[in-house]
């Protein structure tokens, strides 16, 4: 349902979180928007039921992220990462995610552990069903999920940027692989911080984002949809 007009004056800066946050969702956790793709601030508006001045403004903060480009005529696209540009972001995801275990293996506990293996199940049963967007979405939330178990909420911030670029940078460059792989690593990871073994998660996530990395070495184009389309999968009936 549109907001109405008073309420986009009283609250635009969580408007504008909110709606950018289902564009992330949208371009870099599933990939259904293609690198690329046009974001004309006149159809999001309309989509939305939003001023141009808050869908600037969401561009805005995807554009500081790295997630979309804005051009010379302020238009606005999904982005399309250089290799380059992928290489100095899985260098930087690495180092964070590395920090992540490291605190995640001092501070586990019951719930942790609970959180965690929903989530395993939940991509388990993605991956079962052969659901690759859905499983790539809820690989991403299984590493957001980590973060917060540090409870260091600036590092979770970090490291949702970071995870949002280089999920961007397997739709430009990346292939679709079966995520049983993704899975078993994830599981792995688990019983290393269960054990308390801080170095050998470090090891195992170090390996698990490069094996990723490595998978965004090739070319893969995916099919289109048009836009109206795919942002009403990400709008709150």
């Amino acid at each position: 349902m549109a907001l109405s007009r008073s309420a986009r004056a009283t609250r635009p800066e969580r408007s504008s979180a909110s709606w950018a946050a289902r564009l992330r969702s949208s371009s870099s956790r599933e990939n259904a928007l293609k690198p690329g793709t046009r974001l004309p601030e006149s159809d999001l508006g309309e989509h939305f039921g939003v001023s141009r001045t808050l869908v600037r403004a969401a561009l805005a903060r995807l554009a500081a992220e790295g997630l979309v480009d804005v051009g010379k005529t302020k238009s606005a696209t999904v982005a399309q990462p250089s290799r380059e540009e992928a290489l100095d972001a899985f260098e930087v995801r690495r180092a964070l995610e590395r920090e992540v275990v490291r605190l995640v293996a001092l501070r586990w506990s019951d719930e942790g552990e609970r959180i965690l293996s929903t989530q395993i199940e939940a991509e388990r049963l993605a991956a079962d069903e052969g659901d690759h967007k859905r499983s790539v979405r809820l690989g991403a939330e299984f590493h957001m999920l980590l973060a917060g178990l540090t409870g260091n909420a600036l590092l979770r911030r970090y490291l949702e940027e970071v995870v949002g670029r280089t999920t961007l940078i397997l739709a430009v460059h990346g292939q679709a692989h079966p995520q049983h792989d993704s899975l078993a690593e994830h599981v792995a990871l688990v019983e290393a911080l269960r054990a308390g073994d801080g170095a050998e998660a470090e090891r195992l996530v170090d390996a698990h984002i490069a094996a990723v990395e490595q998978r965004a070495l090739t070319q893969d184009a995916g099919g289109s949809e048009d836009l109206a389309g795919i942002l009403s999968r990400f709008t709150p009936r």
